[in-house]
């Protein structure tokens, strides 16, 4: 329920501000085809925002209340014959709860000691290096292609060639052979390769300016309450934030989350049966304990 006008506009012109006033700029093919992606992907994004909070806000909970009962999934670690922006954020996922589990696991082991529990320690391996190689600030991984994604001019390679110059002596960091754009991390569990082809894409979330319009604008109610106006100041530019920067800050408030929390574990495994049709079936067992007994 948008103005037909208004979207062939904002998928096909930018409108740019300088100090004379504005400027309309119309765009070529592929431009408004990157313009007609980003407002779909826009579209798409405050959509799966607006349905958790939906459902957070449909669960009932007192927001005032120090109790709660979470279930975190834990994202399984990746590793796939291409590696993108994805299995980025999916690996810094796990080096963050595997640096929180040492934590636990130690406390506990400590407890074991004092109790004069018969127990084999277990030496973790820590990954600290290779969060701040990822996370740092300044420095880190996400900070350079935060930096990379604000300059217009910027593109893999050059996103690239600026982390083999950071990171080259870095042990936890290389640069595979012949790999014009590629780099690898060596992982807690082990070493992965990223291509960076679709890094800087993957890594800006901004709002076009005139895609905010055209939605704000909706005589649909439900669009135009996912584009609030925009503050006056952020209104006559496209305003960029990074998909990194925000993932790392909700992996934080994650933790922080777990730290004041009493974690319990569930492990699953599968077992193979054969059935008479000599197919393999897959019979997913859980075995839960608490680790305070």
């Amino acid at each position: 329920m948008c103005n037909e006008n208004s979207l062939e506009d904002s998928l096909c012109k930018r409108v740019i501000v300088t100090r004379d006033g504005t400027i309309t700029k119309c765009l070529d093919p592929n431009s408004a085809a990157l313009s007609r992606d980003a407002l779909a992907k826009i579209v798409y994004s405050r959509l799966f925002d607006w349905l958790v909070n939906k459902i957070n806000n449909s669960i009932g909970q007192d927001p005032d209340s120090k109790n709660l009962i979470g279930v975190l999934d834990i994202y399984g670690f990746e590793s796939f014959k291409t590696n993108s922006f994805e299995q980025f954020c999916i690996n810094l996922t796990n080096e963050k709860l595997q640096h929180f589990n040492q934590h636990v696991f130690k406390m506990e082991q400590e407890e074991y000691t004092k109790e004069e529990i018969d127990w084999s320690y277990i030496q973790f391996i820590d990954n600290q290096d290779v969060l701040d190689l990822i996370e740092k600030k300044p420095g880190g991984i996400i900070t350079l292609l935060d930096e990379a994604c604000m300059f217009p001019r910027s593109t893999n390679e050059t996103f690239a060639q600026k982390l083999y110059q950071t990171y080259k002596d870095h042990k936890r960091f290389s640069k595979p052979k012949l790999a014009r754009s590629d780099f690898t991390i060596c992982h807690y569990s082990g070493e992965v390769t990223y291509q960076t082809e679709l890094f800087l894409d993957k890594n800006k979330d901004y709002v076009v300016a005139e895609h905010q319009e055209l939605l704000d604008a909706s005589h649909c109610s439900f669009v135009s309450g996912l584009f609030p106006p925009l503050p006056e100041e952020s209104s006559k530019s496209s305003k960029f934030s990074s998909i990194g920067s925000r993932f790392k800050q909700q992996l934080q408030s994650l933790l922080e989350t777990l730290s004041v929390t009493e974690p319990h574990y569930i492990r699953s495994y599968s077992r193979e049966l054969w059935r008479p049709s000599g197919l393999v079936v897959l019979d997913i067992l859980q075995e839960s304990h608490s680790v305070n007994l």
